[in-house]
């Protein structure tokens, strides 16, 4: 998926726009109690995702205030943008809110991706907006998290938004979830509403098949419970969200669940003297010299002779590596092509029964046609039909002729050239699509080949979960 990056026009919020280019994964980390995380955990990237106004920019502006993230002149820069808003000290919602137009708004456009660095991990944050329209760019930040950090409202409870995000975010890959019970201060620290949310997200995780959650009570105002534990919850006796972040394992977002390693070609090489070699970015699992590989979907077979980066050969490339691989033997490959192993290669094919996401304000209907951008593929897309739209309040799926713009639904594509994908839980690389308006060059939908795992509505055909393809 294309990434959305925020950044500042003008110098009331300093910073520019980062470009996130660093490995994350899809991790499946029970994160419950923060135990049994070696020191040095590495890199954590996750993405802060939730309704409008329950706090999310606040809270990943008080994590980073707290940390000592901030340096003098742009908390100098905070505190006038604040006061010209009438707002009395620091609003650290703007911290992420670097747009001029998220901060006359009040709320967050795009996805704003900041770093951090404790001494025991970095992180890669993505704040993501809470607002119904822009749901799009909430899946564009938890395209490539670990885990997402769902923060929500207690006096407000557990919103539509929110579990439309959170759905989003489960089928992305992402099912470890810190959830952060924000404005605790105005529920006067009781119990019994923290023990409301906490009920509520267990049960969605639950039926979206994500982890058990760590709930956190939480107040991102005034920094009770986001870095250092709050003496006001006496009751709560867990960590705090960075205690939590810095315990959460990682894992690598193109690693895969066993199919072997996926080679999608982006560019051809040609030597010098004659032959070719073949780049692009590993993922799903280990790919060697020796290794025998089919190309797809032509399906001509050979044998892996070298595999090399600018600093020289290697033994192994292990994802999300980028390498040159030299075949054994003068097939025909292009830019768009698969290279895999031979045994467990995916089967390519033109028809795909898929999870859209659809982002468009005209609806998704049969007979429509689109590009399909699948790995370095791009190709011509005819939608077959649409067959069931998700309920997210109830988290069922039902009939329905057509998706409108942040449905969920389930649709079947066809190809005019076959796709070599693999489910979206082996391979989120190969399992994953964006779906492109012929005439005005938009991304109008994302899609993973499979189908969600939920349960179908009275009179829906029976839902699987995400990863069965369907003939």
């Amino acid at each position: 998926m294309a990434t959305a990056v925020a950044g500042p026009d003008d110098p009331d919020v300093p910073g520019g726009p980062d470009d996130p280019d660093v490995p994350g994964g899809p991790g499946q980390p029970d994160v419950r109690g923060g135990q049994g995380v070696a020191a040095d955990a590495g890199l954590l990237r996750f993405a802060a995702v939730g309704s409008v106004d329950d706090g999310k920019s606040t809270l990943i502006g008080r994590l980073l205030h707290d940390t000592k993230q901030l340096f003098d002149d742009q908390i100098q820069a905070l505190s006038s943008a604040s006061r010209r808003r009438g707002v009395d000290g620091v609003d650290l919602s703007f911290v992420t809110d670097g747009l001029r137009a998220e901060r006359e708004q009040g709320i967050t456009i795009d996805v704003a991706y900041r770093y951090a660095a404790t001494p025991r991990r970095k992180f890669v944050i993505a704040d993501c907006p809470g607002h119904v329209q822009y749901t799009r760019n909430m899946a564009t930040g938890a395209s490539t998290a670990d885990l997402a950090v769902v923060v929500v409202d207690v006096t407000g409870g557990l919103r539509e938004q929110t579990r439309r995000h959170c759905c989003i975010a489960t089928l992305l890959g992402v099912r470890s979830w810190i959830v952060a019970a924000n404005k605790m201060d105005l529920a006067g620290w009781g119990q019994s509403a923290f023990d409301a949310v906490a009920g509520d997200v267990a049960e969605l995780a639950r039926r979206l098949g994500a982890s058990p959650p760590l709930v956190v009570p939480v107040s991102a105002l005034d920094g009770d419970n986001v870095v250092e534990p709050s003496d006001r919850a006496p009751w709560y006796q867990g960590p705090t969200v960075l205690q939590a972040l810095q315990d959460a394992p990682s894992g690598t977002w193109a690693a895969g669940t066993g199919n072997g390693a996926r080679l999608p070609v982006q560019w051809v090489l040609r030597r010098p003297g004659g032959g070719r070699d073949y780049a692009g970015m590993v993922s799903g699992g280990v790919l060697r010299p020796g290794d025998e590989v089919v190309v797809l979907p032509g399906g001509g077979r050979t044998v892996v002779a070298a595999v090399s980066t600018f600093d020289g050969p290697l033994d192994a490339a292990v994802p999300p590596m980028s390498v040159t691989v030299t075949l054994a033997d003068d097939l025909d490959v292009s830019r768009g092509d698969l290279i895999a192993p031979v045994a467990g290669a995916p089967e390519p094919r033109e028809e795909v029964e898929a999870t859209i996401c659809w982002f468009a304000e005209a609806p998704l209907a049969a007979g429509q046609r689109y590009q399909v951008k699948h790995t370095t593929r791009v190709a011509p897309v005819r939608v077959v039909s649409v067959r069931s739209r998700l309920d997210v309040g109830s988290m069922t799926l039902t009939e329905a002729p057509e998706l409108r713009t942040n449905d969920i639904g389930v649709a079947r594509l066809h190809s005019a050239v076959p796709l070599a994908a693999d489910a979206y839980p082996a391979n989120r690389v190969t399992g994953s699509f964006v779906l492109i308006d012929e005439a005005t060059h938009a991304t109008v939908a994302a899609g993973l080949v499979g189908l969600p795992p939920v349960t179908a509505g009275t009179g829906s055909p029976a839902a699987a979960p995400v990863g069965e393809l369907r003939p």
